[in-house]
This record gives C-alpha cells, structure tokens and sequence, in this order.
C-alpha cells in the first residue's frame, strides 16, 4: 500500500471514530424494576446514539445493571433486566415522552431532551400498568402526580402516596405538600409503576 493511500485510510478510520461522537444525543433515561428503581429516579441526562434501546444501553453502562436483547420473529426485543426475564404477560416496556411505541426500541429514534422510560409491565385484559409521574406544584414543598397511559393521556393519580425519607403523605386529588424535608420525593399507587423522584 503507498504512502498516500495509508494516510487516506487512516483518515477515514479516524472519521469514523469520530462520527458517532458528533451523533450522540442527550436524553433522560429512567429505568424501573419490578420491585424497585434499577436506574435514575431523577431521570439524569445521558448521552445516547440513537434510540431507545441506546438508551437503555447507556443507562446499563452508567448504572452497571445486566439487561438481554432477545430476537424473535417481529425482531429484537429486550426481554431481561436485572434479574427479572419475562414471563408469560409479564415484561419490559418502554415508553419515550411518556408514550408507548408501536415499534420495537431499536426503532424509535430519540432526539434531544427527550424521557426514555424502561420498566416492568404486568398485563392483564385492559393492557399494561399506568405509569406515574412526579411533578412540582404551584407551592414550594407541593408536588402534583399524574397518572399516564400508553397513549401518554394523563389524569391526576388521585390518592397516590408521595414517600419522602420514612414518612408518606396521601394525595388524595392527586396533588399533595410533603413539608419541609431534605430528600428525595417519590409517589407510588398499587397497579401503577412508580414515578420519577424530585426534591
């Protein structure tokens, strides 16, 4: 090979090292388990490829938690976290902006800013869980939680409970003031996946 087609190639390779780098995005990835969160209760920011499954990638990395890719008819799917494999019409399922795909993780292409969510899902006639989220109220120490469908449509999670340090408070209209504390806020209602935590 001469001189010129070497630096040539090793141009090439060193642009290709560099691209995915210029491509990466930056999204929050929440991660929930079946009994508890597995990663990023605050939704931190990661830098992810290209969709959601990237997402679920880069959250593995940061986080240091096992997770599966199986592949199957109607293509690739994640059918293991942490130490939960899917079962019967249980699994794991995703939800970007608060909304469930009809398309596999590694086709939903994200873009900046957006929420990737990954939890544990038990289905039954009416279909999967709500999932909750935690949002700040109008007052300091006040928190609204909502309560989301796979189509992303939301109403108030009304007596959800937001926990903070040991105590918990009933939010009975779906909105709640925890007082004065230092920790972490989050809210959980049976049947629903729990939310995303604020302080």
């Amino acid at each position: 090979m001469s001189r010129r087609l070497l630096v040539l190639a090793v141009a090439i390779v060193a642009a290709l090292l560099v691209v995915p780098a210029a491509f990466a995005l930056r999204v929050h990835v929440r991660v929930e388990g079946k009994t508890r969160t597995i990663y990023g209760s605050t939704e931190p920011t990661l830098n992810v490829q290209l969709n959601a499954l990237d997402a679920l990638e880069s959250a593995s990395v940061a986080g240091e938690f096992y997770y599966h890719v199986a592949i199957a008819s109607f293509g690739r799917y994640v059918d293991q976290i942490g130490h939960y494999p899917a079962s019967g019409s249980s699994g794991w399922v995703f939800k970007v902006n608060g909304v469930s795909p009809s398309v596999g993780a590694d086709a939903v292409q994200l873009k900046n800013g957006d929420r990737v969510l990954w939890y544990w899902a038990d289905f039954g006639p009416t279909g999967g869980p709500k999932t909750l989220e935690l949002k700040a109220g109008a007052k300091r120490n006040c928190y609204r939680v909502i309560a989301q469908d796979d189509t992303g449509k939301t109403t108030p999670a009304r007596s959800a409970l937001l926990h903070v340090g040991a105590r918990s408070v009933v939010a009975r209209t779906g909105s709640a003031c925890v007082g004065k504390h230092s920790g972490l806020v989050t809210a959980t209602l049976k049947g629903t996946v729990r939310s995303n935590a604020l302080q």
